[in-house]
């Protein structure tokens, strides 16, 4: 028998009844050879009386199994437990016979096991019958239903939790699977009794058949997938706050984000609140937060439309007291635990009575308070509240707020340096920009700067006013490539430098030669990583002459400026177009052109004239209409122009300097023309002083006769001829004279014994300054005199003084 077991007994019979297959199993059980059992009827090997009705039984059904008397090839009786599964072959359907040991028929033994497993099952299952009626139960659904096998039987899933919508969807799937013979699947949502908290559910629902095939009801399995489904909407709302959280350098918009984010997937309300110091970029006080301590809500959102937590508006600010909760998240780095929650409602019923009846009021159980730390730098917490959900507030909940905090705290403290390095920026700027357009006779002038909005930061757009020797005047604007700090400070040496080189009387094309050769020292000094914050930059240098009501101006790739003449014509300054400063390759070339008095010159930066929606050419032409339309006033105008041109957030900075043009009277200016003779000297001077008095100007005639005499000597030992003397009555007394030769004058010291040497110093003495520019011509030596109070210095163009 041992041989026996060792090897299966199978036959194969087709649907006909005829063996087809005999192992050799079988040829030992039976002793029949296979070409004796082949084609043969299977009946042939049945010993019982009327065992054709097994084969019969056989039919329309998949299997079978149970005891057979078989005939033995010597005569005698075998009885075998067999088991019958019917096949579909390539050939056709046919019947697997084996023997099996007694153990693996079906048994009451085995009904039991079955029982077991169906009973502890781990998950609910269940077995109803096709009118949707519980027929079986397992004890994972009588825990979650509350009832017990015998009370669930002849019960509808609805009926079972009366108070939940969701039992519907599982019988409407049930009836799918009824109507389908489909299986079906869905996520609910259902609370087990005496738990306020819905549990996720995995619905599984299939037919169930008998043995031969025949519907009987439906099975049903329910896993609890509630953890699985926490976690996954934590990870979702993760996401979710990694997109929408900081996308903005603004405080209270990431505040407003983060309160929008977490309400209400994770809180029923959130509110945050800042650190007051936040608003100004500054950095945080030092010392520990004892209290009390103001804080401001940034940002906040509740479950209620148009309903905050608390008593606290947006934009309020909040003083809390000393040793509070919350004053405690401030000065640490832990969030308030979930156990903690009650401790905290409890200290706003002691210090704060009406916000805790407001909290009350919305039945809010459970509180946590998370600080707002960056950098080690605590910026201030965060609220969240619970009175719609009743879950209270878990320990994965305070991770997960954590880690929601600091994904904002990190664009908050952004925020803040940013904050910090725009003031530092409009601070840097507005002391290096001119704070007030010095007063001189040659122009009269107005001027706007107005810093980009949004994330750009302040640039490096400027502009200046420098009055020149001879009553002339220098009008710059330039444009520094970039934003922030390094433009501002790079602005500062520009207009340092620029200052520097009018105060040397260059021409506009020379000036720009030498910012164009500084642009490419520092860029080589700087490095290529520092290299763009110079070149590329442009400028505009321009110098006026009220005497001869000349403009002398020349370009550096910046835009081309404007002019308004006094009947209001607007037309371009026509200018070669010079590269910007470092890029090198074209000269500058200066271009002059005479204006009449009272026109009007206007210098911008392209942040006035482009904009992402609008080209040089479409925002010029909106200049040039804005000009046509300014009032009188300078002052007026600018506003006008800005009104017109920019939003009220401009993309880019934008500079803009109008200055109207004067000349002064003929009256004003006397000229002689000198010999080259010594003996020339006292003439010269007589005439001069004759001009003085006509001038009314005795108090400074004695010093005048003597610049004259000492800067005309000068030139008569020093220089070439010919020689020319000029005196201009403006807000000074400035007297020049002009020759065609290059020496340079210069103050040396002289000695006791020396014979010469004393005349600068003289000059330098009597005059409020002096200086030597030079021209095409050769060089003017120049000296400026205060007039004394009570002189009527100063006059206002078209008023000559009397002839006397």
């Amino acid at each position: 028998m041992a041989d026996d077991a060792e090897r299966p007994v199978t036959a194969i019979v087709d649907e006909h009844g005829t063996v087809t297959g005999w192992s050799p199993g079988a040829v030992r059980l039976l002793g029949y050879e296979h070409e004796e059992v082949l084609g043969r009827a299977g009946t042939d090997l049945l010993a019982e009386p009327g065992a054709e009705a097994v084969m019969e039984a056989l039919a329309g059904r998949r299997s079978w199994n149970g005891h057979v008397v078989l005939r033995h090839r010597d005569g005698r009786e075998v009885r075998v437990a067999l088991l019958a599964r019917r096949r579909t072959t390539p050939v056709g359907p046919d019947w697997l016979l084996v023997r099996v040991d007694e153990a693996r028929l079906h048994s009451g033994a085995d009904v039991t096991a079955m029982d077991w497993g169906f009973s502890e099952f781990p998950c609910i299952l269940g077995l109803l019958d096709t009118n949707l009626l519980v027929v079986r139960a397992n004890r994972d659904m009588e825990r979650a239903a509350g009832l017990t096998e015998d009370q669930l039987q002849g019960l509808r899933p609805s009926e079972i939790i009366t108070d939940q919508p969701e039992p519907c969807r599982v019988e409407r799937a049930m009836r799918t699977a009824v109507e389908t013979d489909q299986r079906e699947h869905l996520r609910t949502f259902v609370r087990v009794p005496g738990e306020a908290v819905e549990h996720s559910w995995s619905v599984w629902v299939a037919p169930a058949k008998d043995e031969n095939g025949d519907l009987r009801g439906v099975c049903f399995t329910a896993q609890d997938l509630t953890e699985q489904y926490s976690a996954q909407q934590r990870l979702l709302l993760l996401n979710k706050a990694g997109s929408r959280i900081g996308t903005t350098l603004d405080i209270g918009r990431t505040a407003q984000q983060l309160a929008d984010v977490t309400v209400p997937q994770f809180a029923d309300f959130t509110g945050v609140d800042v650190l007051t110091f936040l608003e100004h970029g500054n950095e945080p006080p030092p010392g520990p937060l004892n209290g009390p301590v103001d804080v401001r809500r940034a940002g906040q959102r509740s479950v209620a439309t148009g309903e905050s937590g608390d008593l606290v508006g947006t934009g309020e600010v909040v003083t809390h007291p000393r040793f509070s909760e919350l004053i405690e998240r401030l000065g640490g780095t832990r969030t308030t635990t979930p156990e903690a929650s009650s401790r905290l409602l409890a200290e706003w019923t002691g210090h704060d009575p009406a916000r805790a009846a407001r909290v009350g009021s919305q039945r809010i159980h459970s509180v946590m308070v998370v600080p707002l730390r960056a950098r080690g730098i605590t910026l201030g917490v965060t609220l969240f509240m619970r009175h719609r959900r009743p879950e209270p507030f878990a320990h994965h909940d305070m991770l997960l707020a954590e880690e929601l905090t600091a994904r904002a705290v990190v664009s908050m403290d952004n925020a803040r340096r940013y904050v910090r390095e725009r003031k530092t920026a409009e601070t840097l700027q507005r002391d290096l920009l001119p704070q007030q357009l010095p007063e001189q006779s040659a122009v009269e002038t107005a001027s706007r700067y107005l810093p980009a909005q949004g994330q750009a930061g302040v640039g490096g757009d400027w502009f200046d006013v420098i009055p020149l020797s001879s009553a002339r005047v220098a009008l710059v604007v330039g444009d520094v490539v970039g934003h922030g700090l390094q433009a501002s400070a790079t602005m500062g040496r520009f207009r340092t430098a620029v200052r520097s080189l009018a105060e040397m009387g260059l021409p506009p094309d020379e000036v720009l030669t030498h910012l164009d050769d500084m642009v490419t020292r520092l860029s080589d000094e700087s490095g290529s990583e520092s290299a763009a914050a110079y070149t590329g930059t442009t400028c505009l240098y321009a110098v006026y002459d009220p005497v001869s009501r000349r403009c002398t101006a020349a370009r550096a790739g910046h835009p081309i400026p404007l002019v308004v003449s006094p009947p209001g014509t607007v037309d371009l300054f026509d200018l070669p177009a010079g590269p910007p400063l470092g890029v090198g390759g074209t000269p500058f070339e200066a271009s002059q052109r005479e204006l009449p008095e009272g026109s009007v010159l206007a210098f911008y930066t392209n942040g006035l004239i482009e904009t992402r929606h609008r080209d040089l050419d479409e925002g010029l032409a909106m200049l040039r209409r804005s000009l046509t339309e300014t009032p009188e006033s300078l002052e007026a105008s600018c506003d006008h122009i800005l009104a017109a041109m920019l939003p009220e957030q401009p993309e880019d900075d934008a500079a803009l300097l109008l200055a109207r043009t004067r000349a002064l009277d003929p009256g004003q200016v006397a000229t002689w023309d000198v010999p080259a003779d010594p003996a020339a000297v006292a003439p010269i001077r007589a005439d001069a002083a004759a001009r003085l008095g006509s001038w009314g100007l005795e108090d400074v005639l004695f010093s005048t006769e003597l610049i004259v005499s000492e800067l005309i000597t000068n030139a008569i030992r020093y220089g070439n001829p010919p020689i020319r003397l000029r005196l201009i009555y403006d807000r000074e007394l400035i007297c020049e004279v002009s020759d065609t030769g290059i020496a340079a004058p210069h103050l040396r010291p002289a000695s006791l014994m020396d014979e010469g040497g004393r005349g600068l110093l003289l000059v330098a003495q009597l005059g409020r300054r002096w200086g030597v520019r030079y021209g095409q011509q050769g060089k003017t030596i120049w000296a400026e005199q205060t007039l004394p109070d009570g002189l009527p210095g100063g006059l206002a163009p078209g008023h000559p003084p009397s002839p006397g």
